[in-house]
């Protein structure tokens, strides 16, 4: 008989990461803090695929975009029995995929939609720490609405948001802001800066070089340190507004005085993305070294005609779990782990069943019990118990039992006192545990 081969075992993917108790209770807090926020505006939530045709991002990203050229997760399905298959790709980012949806569904045929999203994104770039190629966003899109009141309304959500997190403006983040105007004075401020480029071309480095006829807004946006003094000397598109882009962010900002809202005007502030225009926005930090943007969007009004809809306006952001949580740690922010409110502890098999009739009958009153598996020592239990952060534990004697009694002993109170209660009447005494 031949020796089976040892299977060794699987690992995840490169960057895509398993997320384990008790880590995920502070994703699962986050996500609560996010959605209270959320739902207070009048957001409601929406989920679409996580893959999407190829076509979705290449019109709504941009042909010439890193994530298109470089990142995004790309393929081509099994053909169907026509010998068709098609490109389909690993969602990058969300917008595109909530603006499909919205026009597929004609969602925006009467009024305008406030929703929010949460899931999984794909990108593939080099893994690092709160940058992975399976990372998790918070979005949110206000779709239909053309206003600046709409602008600032997104941008004191997601203050708002930062703010109920326990992030302190100034100290934790920063508000960047910016308008990058109308098609036509964009092309005349890119003309202006392609210009400018030229004139320094020997400056540029090899990605600065791709980029200046294709998309020279991002050159801006370089960590080259080389290159920070050419770009400062750059025309700014600020320079280039006309009076109804001015207007409106002028508009924007006005509201954000007025609700005490810090924020700073970043001109060079462009986002990586082609559909934004006017406002764009994000939140800052100097806590996570060079991945130092927690928080971001803008207005996109030209993107859901871009898609085949009918021209809309519309503005969001997009918040990453994984930078969020590492900002939170890193100032210090932590959720109180969940702990249940009692532990059952259960000297003997006899009258289990009768056991756990009871503690079925008392998590139907709302309270969180934790049975203890299996029979070991008290001392075993009542260590598991107390590891467990229970306020109480609930023990299940044979003498309590042959009474219909359980023994309430508390757990993190040495003044209180162990008291009986009848298990024929938990709804009587459950509020006890609730409340201990």
């Amino acid at each position: 008989m031949t020796e089976q081969k040892k299977l060794q075992p699987l690992q995840a993917v490169k960057g895509m990461n398993d997320i384990l108790p008790p880590e995920s209770a502070r994703w699962e807090w986050l996500e609560a803090k996010m959605r209270s926020v959320l739902q207070r505006y009048g957001y409601q939530n929406v989920r679409t695929p996580i893959v999407e045709p190829t076509a979705l991002f290449v019109r709504g990203i941009g042909e010439v975009t890193d994530i298109v050229e470089k990142e995004m997760y790309a393929f081509e399905d099994r053909a169907d029995k026509h010998g068709q298959a098609e490109h389909l790709a690993l969602r990058p980012e969300m917008t595109a995929g909530v603006v499909r949806a919205m026009t597929e569904h004609s969602f925006l045929r009467d009024s305008g939609r406030r929703l929010y999203y949460f899931g999984p994104m794909f990108r593939r770039e080099k893994p690092q720490k709160g940058r992975y190629r399976q990372f998790h966003q918070m979005g949110v899109e206000a779709l239909g609405f053309a206003g600046p009141d709409v602008d600032a309304e997104v941008i004191l959500m997601g203050s708002r948001l930062l703010r109920e997190l326990g992030l302190v403006d100034g100290e934790h983040f920063t508000l960047e802001l910016n308008c990058l105007g109308e098609v036509a004075e964009r092309r005349a401020h890119r003309e202006a800066l392609i210009a400018h480029l030229e004139q320094h071309k020997e400056l540029l480095d090899e990605d600065s070089q791709r980029r200046l006829y294709t998309n020279p807004l991002r050159v801006l946006d370089t960590k080259n340190p080389a290159l920070q003094e050419m770009a400062n000397a750059a025309p700014k598109l600020l320079d280039f507004l006309g009076e109804a882009s001015l207007a409106h962010f002028m508009g924007v900002r006005a509201i954000l005085d007025a609700a005490g809202v810090a924020y700073r005007i970043n001109p060079r502030l462009v986002r990586g993305l082609d559909y934004y225009n006017l406002t764009v926005f994000e939140w800052v930090t100097d806590k996570l070294g060079s991945q130092g943007t927690v928080c971001g969007g803008g207005r996109y009004d030209g993107l859901i005609e871009q898609l085949g809809g009918k021209p809309a306006p519309a503005v969001g952001f997009g918040m990453g779990f994984e930078r969020m949580l590492l900002l939170l740690e890193e100032v210090g922010v932590a959720p109180d782990a969940p702990v249940p409110d009692a532990y059952a502890i259960v000297p003997s098999a006899q009258g289990l069943a009768q056991v756990m009739v009871a503690l079925e009958a008392l998590r139907a009153e709302g309270v969180a019990v934790v049975m203890h598996p299996g029979q070991s020592s008290m001392k075993s239990q009542f260590k598991k118990a107390d590891g467990s952060g229970a306020r109480v534990a609930l023990i299940f004697g044979e003498d309590e039992l042959a009474q219909g009694l359980v023994a309430i002993k508390p757990l993190r109170d040495a003044q209180a006192q162990q008291v009986t209660r009848p298990l024929a009447d938990v709804t009587s005494w459950a509020h006890e545990l609730r409340n201990a």
